[in-house]
């Protein structure tokens, strides 16, 4: 859970300029998920407490839903993967139109000020300008209008200074590094794999869950008789 909310607060601003939710899902499954398996544990515990095997078989059932639940959506993703292989890349070029749109329409405009400061963000954080390269400013709204004949925002400079923007060599802004698309598909990867590793870890952990919780109903059982 901790996972999840770490990777939607740290990266807030990234969201925002994504038109897939995949990424914001992944993590609202996890924090989902964490909050569901903590509940359980609590009823693990009382059940552990107070020995009663009405409890255990209430965890255990619950434990192996949650399991199931996991796993069945890990299936899912695989086969969906799987068949939309062919139309991932139409997926993927959504995305880049989907950048690039916000960045030359959006970004310093009037009531656009997350966005401006998300595209600030990407582009210092990830050390790429533009979308598809430093190029895609000239079709910047912004920049058209720029009364200093601004040629890249100064968030595209290795040293942001005022007016940095003015000069877009590649000795001062992210020119040669490419556009801040392919890097953020690689952020986003990344961040899925950790969400996906601690998934797993998760499942595991209930795994072990399921096995203790049957040895105690069987130790109970016995005690009993």
């Amino acid at each position: 859970m901790a996972v999840g909310i770490w990777t939607l607060v740290d990266k807030s601003d990234y969201i925002s300029l994504l038109s897939s939710n995949t990424y914001s899902a992944a993590a609202f499954i996890l924090i989902g998920s964490g909050a569901v398996v903590m509940l359980t544990g609590i009823l693990g515990c009382c059940a552990t407490i107070r020995e009663q095997r009405g409890l255990l078989r209430v965890f255990f059932v619950l434990l192996l839903l949650i399991f199931l639940l996991e796993i069945t959506a890990g299936f899912l993703a695989y086969v969906y993967y799987q068949e939309c292989f062919p139309l991932c890349y139409q997926l993927n070029a959504e995305l880049r139109a989907d950048l690039k749109e916000k960045m030359v329409q959006n970004y310093q405009q009037p009531g656009q000020e997350h966005i401006t400061r998300a595209i600030d963000n990407l582009q210092q954080d990830l050390k790429c300008c533009g979308s598809n390269s430093s190029a895609d400013w000239r079709e910047g709204a912004w920049i058209q209008i720029s009364a200093d004949r601004r040629l890249v925002p100064d968030s595209c400079c290795k040293t942001p200074t005022v007016g940095c923007g003015l000069r877009d060599h590649p000795s001062n802004i992210y020119k040669v590094e490419g556009g801040c698309i392919s890097k953020l598909e690689e952020f986003i990867l990344q961040h899925l794999i950790i969400l996906g590793s601690v998934g797993l870890g998760i499942a595991l952990i209930q795994i072990a869950g399921m096995i203790f919780t049957c040895c105690l109903y069987q130790s109970l059982k016995e005690e009993v008789y």
